[in-house]
């Protein structure tokens, strides 16, 4: 079986989706599969083209014996809705040029959604190249972009609303990172076969990955007696993130309690700027770091805390970067409702929940972990077996290449 990946996002980017669909193309060719890769230059989240990389229309590598083949991509600090589309755009004409004149023939295309346009190459190319089209979304776009204000023109989301859905009715299996996205899509087209296929974890990874926590805590000037409250990911609009500063003002009488939060993105100078506007001193930002580098600031790390605004647009959202705080028994602190909180708060017992953007409630519950060693250690157990249980990413790829298979 020859399958061809498109994604934006691929490591050396750091990520979530980058992790997931190494791992899962790493994991197919260990099927027996035939993987292809084909993605932009690395630039994420930096918006900032890796050195090597720059000013090159094409590159070809290999990684862990993947074919990966690269395009050209416009990178850009502006945060305007016009930079962001060139971003998108320029990816999906390169990499459609790239896929037709540099790879051969597919039985399937699989395609990382968002962004929603890139499905235009996905589906061109798989006509080109006798293939089927597997759509997979990991966030509804573009329902999320209009509800979280990103994008008003009503022209634009009319556009893409009819992009989404001619991609749906053209795809051979679509996949969802949520329940929620599963539901939705398959509410409105009945007819069409959608099939969840949720983040995990890879625990042998972490397991074998984890060192002595004390480690990265004295290279940091922490102390041993400090407990660390831990954001690692996109520094973006829909993380809410002001709640965590807020929270931090609200505890400066306890200055063992401090918030790391690790990562880039559009939002990071405006929340530098709002620390020292509060004057806190228990917050410490951490740009984005490798992946292995991001197991021993979590192993130092004494709980995680996972924010996103209050919309109604995320009750279906299950933020991934739950799976690798868990899978390193850290209790979570989940300021997102919904299915998230319903699997990992009411069913796994994961850790605890707070109201979104509430950040007085946030810091009642940052004390009660902080006072309550038995329940905190309790939390993070019950968190490992849960996502052992449930979502071990190495079932969860062995379940959607049967499904592949099941659909040929």
């Amino acid at each position: 079986m020859k399958i061809l990946l498109l994604t934006q996002y691929f490591p050396p980017e750091t990520g979530a989706p980058q992790n997931r669909l190494f791992e899962m193309a790493v994991r197919f060719q260990q099927k027996g599969a035939e993987i292809s890769v084909l993605t932009a230059m690395p630039n994420y989240p930096q918006m900032q083209v890796y050195e090597g990389y720059k000013r090159k229309i094409y590159v070809y590598e290999e990684m862990n014996d993947l074919k990966v083949y690269r395009s050209w991509i416009y990178a850009s600090k502006n945060k305007s809705v016009v930079s962001r589309l060139l971003n998108y755009f320029s990816f999906v004409k390169s990499s459609f040029w790239i896929g037709w004149f540099k790879l051969g023939k597919f039985d399937y295309v699989i395609c990382e959604s968002p962004p929603l346009f890139l499905g235009i190459s996905a589906y061109l190319l798989s006509k080109l190249k006798g293939a089927r089209l597997i759509f997979n979304v990991s966030d509804l776009w573009p329902e999320s972009a209009e509800k979280l204000g990103l994008v008003k023109n009503k022209l634009m989301l009319n556009s893409a609303t009819k992009l989404e859905e001619f991609l749906y009715r053209k795809s051979h299996l679509i996949s969802g990172q949520t329940q929620g996205i599963v539901k939705n899509i398959a509410t409105r087209f009945p007819t069409k076969k959608v099939y969840w296929l949720p983040n995990g974890a890879d625990l042998n990874y972490y397991k074998e990955n984890t060192n002595d926590v004390n480690t990265w805590r004295e290279e940091n000037s922490f102390l041993n007696d400090d407990f660390i409250l831990l954001y690692a990911g996109v520094i973006g609009y829909a993380q809410g993130l002001e709640v965590i500063l807020k929270a931090a003002d609200r505890l400066k009488e306890h200055p063992e309690i401090k918030f790391v939060l690790v990562g880039s993105g559009p939002e990071k100078e405006y929340l530098e700027n709002l620390k020292k506007t509060l004057n806190v001193t228990n917050v410490i930002f951490i740009d984005t770091v490798a992946k292995k580098e991001m197991v021993r600031i979590i192993a130092a790390a004494n709980a995680a805390v996972i924010p996103l605004k209050k919309l109604e647009l995320f009750k279906g959202a299950i933020p991934s970067k739950i799976f690798e705080n868990l899978a390193m028994k850290k209790p979570i602190l989940l300021g997102v409702e919904g299915e998230a909180k319903e699997l990992f708060i009411d069913e796994g017992k994961c850790g605890l929940s707070y109201t979104p953007e509430d950040e007085a409630d946030l810091a009642n519950k940052v004390l009660q972990l902080y006072t309550e060693k038995e329940q905190t250690y309790k939390l993070g157990e019950n968190g490992y077996n849960y996502v052992k249980q449930k979502f071990n990413r190495s079932e969860i790829i062995d379940g959607f290449w049967n499904a592949i298979n099941y659909q040929s």
